[in-house]
């Protein structure tokens, strides 16, 4: 199945680093400027109960700085607000046709799957821009999270979008998901909670490019 036509189709590949909740206000601005400098792929804003808009339009000029889309959790107004470069959807989040009409055509607009691809089926054809799976591990963050088998991330490969991974990735453990088809790792506790985030970020990048050189070899 290919994606609808128009829609946006982000060319992503990486790290794909998530907030924690447990950071605010400038504590958090400094720990994302160290992952941009470790070299990430994409950067989502997740803040529970609710983001904070001063907060989210600093993190959005540091990834604007470091040319780094970010992406709001959940809050579709704020992301249309602060020119975000798009919004994350879970179950609970709405409609993605409805997210789409009101983001326009050109805004990233991620969906989380769990491990449904009849979900993921339904948000391709809303014009979803990525798909996420997980949790693929045990996650710190939400234990409680249903599980994701990897070969259900290889099997979403066919819908033609990028493909997210989520929930419990560590470096000592991400090289499989990356194998499974994975074009991108969406990681919180691992980074943020790094002795160094800038090193962190810096080890899933080259886990990145270690799977580039040996599919170029295949």
């Amino acid at each position: 199945m290919q994606p609808a036509t128009g829609f946006h189709k982000p060319p992503l590949k990486g790290l794909y680093a998530i907030t924690p909740t447990n950071l605010e206000g400038q504590a958090l601005i400094e720990a994302v400027e160290a992952c941009l400098a470790g070299g990430i792929a994409l950067l989502q804003y997740r803040a529970k109960p609710a983001p904070d808009a001063d907060t989210a339009r600093a993190i959005l000029q540091r990834c604007q700085n470091a040319h780094i889309g970010l992406i709001i959790n959940d809050d579709v107004e704020l992301a249309a607000r602060i020119g975000a470069r798009g919004v994350h959807l879970g179950a609970d989040d709405g409609d993605v046709l409805a997210v789409r009409r009101r983001l326009g055509m050109g805004p990233v607009i991620g969906v989380s799957c769990y491990n449904e691809p009849a979900r993921a089926y339904h948000a391709v054809e809303q014009g979803a821009s990525y798909l996420a799976f997980g949790s693929v591990f045990t996650s710190p963050t939400k234990p409680e999270a249903v599980r994701c088998p990897l070969p259900v991330i290889t099997a979403a490969r066919k819908f033609g979008l990028p493909v997210v991974a989520i929930g419990g990735i560590t470096v000592e453990n991400a090289a499989p998901v990356i194998e499974a088809g994975a074009d991108l790792l969406a990681v919180v506790s691992d980074l943020f909670e790094a002795p160094n985030i800038t090193d962190r970020a810096r080890e899933y990048a080259a886990l990145f490019n270690s799977s580039n050189s040996r599919s170029e070899l295949q």
